[in-house]
């Protein structure tokens, strides 16, 4: 029996209380735990919603059955949902920072609603302003990833800014891990959904398969298998991990003790960059 949808929203707003006390605690494993549930309940309610709505309830056949789901359709959320709302969304299933035609992508493939990328532009531009104003007061900023060496803001990448710190830092090896975290987190929020009783899109599947082409060992024919894509990611992903992990963290205890809290967020200017090695 599915849940009430109001007690689907208490658990939601529990759980983000619980991911905030675990950020700030560093506890990763915490972190990733909550956020698992997080997609789950989350899930739950789009399509709670969906079913309480007239307009996009499910019909029913001649004899008052409910028609079976044709497992081609995802969760939507309501309609105008902000940029800001959505990206949060895809950045989330991917784990890791991302440019905008994934995050778009991403989008749509979970959520059958279109995100356009051209509305991502000035987006990274009005959060600063916000945080700059505002500071902390709202549950997270779409900010940008930090390069390893200069600590700016790695060109085209959005993440979120109540990912640790180490997450958001560009190293050399950074691409392909966290190509590979993509994949990882989407394998298995395909199978979380499909465990919800929710059948992937057919978005989703192409997106996966896109994944699944670049992981050595990830995909043979027809549709790529979720658990073989998140062994074949994982495999691949212990060889760069740990000289990956080093350079980040590095790179985010150098972060904490030179920068401000808006620069751990939106970066070092450029201008800043040029003024501290002396160019003019």
């Amino acid at each position: 029996m599915a849940e009430p949808i109001e007690e689907l929203e208490a658990r939601l707003a529990e759980l983000r209380t619980r991911l905030r006390e675990a950020n700030r605690a560093r506890d990763t494993a915490a972190v990733s735990r909550v956020r698992a549930e997080m997609r789950i309940a989350d899930a739950a309610w789009e399509a709670a919603l969906a079913a309480e709505s007239p307009e996009t309830g499910s019909p029913t056949d001649a004899d008052g059955a409910a028609p079976r789901p044709t497992g081609t359709v995802s969760p939507r959320p309501p309609q105008g949902v902000p940029v800001r709302e959505q990206v949060h969304q895809a950045l989330t299933i991917l784990g890791a920072p991302a440019a905008p035609k994934l995050i778009s992508a991403t989008y749509e493939a979970f959520f059958a609603e279109p995100l356009v990328t051209t509305k991502l532009a000035s987006l990274r531009r009005d959060e600063e302003r916000s945080f700059t104003s505002q500071g902390h007061s709202r549950p997270y900023y779409i900010c940008a990833a930090l390069t390893h060496d200069r600590l700016a803001p790695a060109r085209g990448l959005l993440a979120v800014s109540s990912w640790p710190l180490g997450r958001r830092i560009i190293a050399p090896l950074s691409p392909r891990t966290d190509f590979l975290t993509h994949a990882i987190e989407t394998a298995e929020h395909m199978q979380r959904l499909t465990a919800a009783g929710l059948p992937p899109s057919e978005e989703a599947w192409r997106l996966l398969r896109r994944f699944a082409f670049n992981i050595p060992g990830a995909y043979e024919s027809g549709e790529p298998d979720p658990g073989q894509v998140i062994s074949a990611a994982r495999r691949e992903a212990a060889v760069h991990q740990e000289t990956d992990d080093s350079q980040r963290q590095s790179a985010a205890a150098r972060a904490r003790a030179q920068l401000n809290d808006a620069q751990e967020l939106f970066g070092v200017s450029s201008l800043h960059i040029l003024r501290d090695t002396g160019t003019s």
